[in-house]
């Protein structure tokens, strides 16, 4: 987009044209058409004029994939949240600000962390009162626990949203404790997360490949670690384009670029 603007002096020429376009500064470029003159004892003075385009931005890719079929014919509730909210105001996290400076840390137990886990779990459900087994299953960078019952795709969610806003208050709530180190906690239902990396690997390799014929960085909207981890790992080889993280959790996305070899 491109306009042009006039003011008493350039400065101003150029704050207006932000004003309108509704950006900072730096998310615009700009040509002096025309220097002000003051003109002879005030005759035949002129404004400033300059030509203003904004800068073009990484463009966003929604992650629009379709959703894998789970078995359970439940619609999908789109107010999950108002049901999780009522556990959350009972799950009180004490800051640590409020210890007694002279209170040891307590030592880190693995097995105390996936405990509380599953106890938090265990509420949620309850409070929605559907009957799920939790297992817990771990490996060298994370746990997964692994949830077990009838009509389960209401966890799911619209793309895992659902699932993945589980997952996060999961991984708040049982990492509450004053220890340095942190168990990084991943939520399955019926081999959703299997399927939906499958998806994101096709996802990652059709990007690639729009980067690669436009030479335009895409933003893909926002994804939890895990899924973060699928993209990355997917184009990790690939010669011509490359990934980084951008934002804060629970926001935090990809970016995914032309290498600048390949720019050359």
């Amino acid at each position: 987009m491109t306009i042009e603007k006039t003011g008493k002096t350039v400065e101003d020429a150029l704050n207006a044209a932000l004003e309108e376009l509704g950006v900072a500064a730096e998310n615009v470029e700009y040509e002096i058409l025309e220097n002000p003159s003051k003109g002879f004892f005030g005759f035949g003075a002129k404004p400033a004029k300059i030509l203003v385009k904004l800068k073009e931005m990484p463009a966003e890719v929604k992650t629009e994939i379709p959703e894998p079929v789970v078995t359970s014919e439940v619609q999908v509730e789109e107010n999950i949240a108002e049901k999780i909210e009522p556990i959350l105001e009972e799950t009180k996290i004490t800051p640590t600000e409020n210890l007694p400076a002279e209170e040891i840390k307590p030592a880190f137990d693995k097995a105390v962390v996936i405990d509380a886990a599953k106890n938090f779990l265990a509420e949620v459900f309850n409070a929605m009162k559907i009957e799920v087994a939790v297992n817990a299953v771990e490996n060298d960078s994370e746990v997964v626990l692994d949830l077990v019952g009838k009509d389960l795709g209401v966890l799911i969610g619209k793309h895992g949203q659902t699932l993945d806003a589980l997952q996060y208050l999961t991984n708040l709530t049982a990492n509450a404790h004053d220890a340095e180190e942190k168990v990084y906690f991943v939520l399955d239902v019926e081999n959703y997360r299997q399927r939906r990396a499958t998806a994101l690997k096709k996802l990652a390799k059709s990007v690639a490949e729009r980067v690669v014929r436009t030479r335009q960085d895409v933003k893909l909207e926002p994804m939890s670690r895990t899924e973060r981890k699928v993209i990355h790992t997917a184009l990790q080889n690939n010669s011509r384009v490359e990934t980084h993280s951008a934002g804060e959790d629970p926001y935090r996305y990809i970016i995914v670029s032309l290498k600048k070899k390949s720019k050359g």
